[in-house]
């Protein structure tokens, strides 16, 4: 596990560092339109705390009505990782306090709206992907983590075509998101071993 953490943290500042600033400006600049104004993109980025916050608490609600332990094991779980993935990405951020595209590069990038702050990894991102990657890991069934999955990607690319992060920003921001669901179900079953049948 200790590997696993060292590698996330390796390949986050990789983004971070190795990624040329033409390269990661390019990209960026190649999804980012002069008005982005796409009310569908808006709408993506803005799910990110409705979907991540409902998951989990609709699982917990679920089991109390239920009385049932594993369903609050599962929203536990969830919630765990999303508690990991925020203290991680805020350390980040402050650590590395990027500028985020639109502050720095202001006539090459146009954000929807004028957000300051660190840049560095895509809080937005990192959770979506922390609960995409929970849900996935959780119920195992590929009607589950393609939808899953395919939501968080879209938020991570709604963060760049709004002009409010990096590519390489939500590149961390998944790898970050999903490292820390993997850690929160590592930790899930050391703590808490599931009772074996007699």
């Amino acid at each position: 596990m200790r590997k696993k953490i060292a590698t996330i943290l390796f390949l986050s500042f990789y983004f971070h560092h190795a990624t040329a600033q033409g390269l990661d400006l390019d990209i960026t600049k190649s999804i980012n339109p002069q008005n982005p104004r796409s009310t569908y993109w808006k709408a993506t980025s803005a799910s990110t705390f409705y979907i991540s916050g409902a998951v989990p608490l609709s699982l917990l609600a679920t089991g109390f009505i239920k009385d049932d332990a594993c369903l609050k094991k599962r929203a536990y779980e969830i919630l765990g990782s999303v508690a990991l993935e925020i203290a991680l990405s805020e350390a980040m951020k402050i650590t590395i306090d990027r500028q985020r595209p639109g502050e720095r590069h202001p006539t090459l990038i146009f954000p929807y709206k004028h957000l300051k702050g660190q840049s560095f990894p895509s809080g937005h991102t990192s959770l979506a992907f922390a609960t995409a990657a929970s849900l996935s890991l959780q119920y195992r069934k590929w009607y589950v983590t393609v939808p899953a999955y395919l939501w968080a990607s879209s938020v991570g690319y709604s963060r760049v075509y709004l002009g409010v992060h990096y590519s390489s920003d939500v590149l961390a921001g998944a790898v970050v998101g999903i490292g820390s669901a993997y850690l929160a179900h590592w930790l899930n079953k050391k703590l808490f071993p599931a009772k074996r049948l007699r």
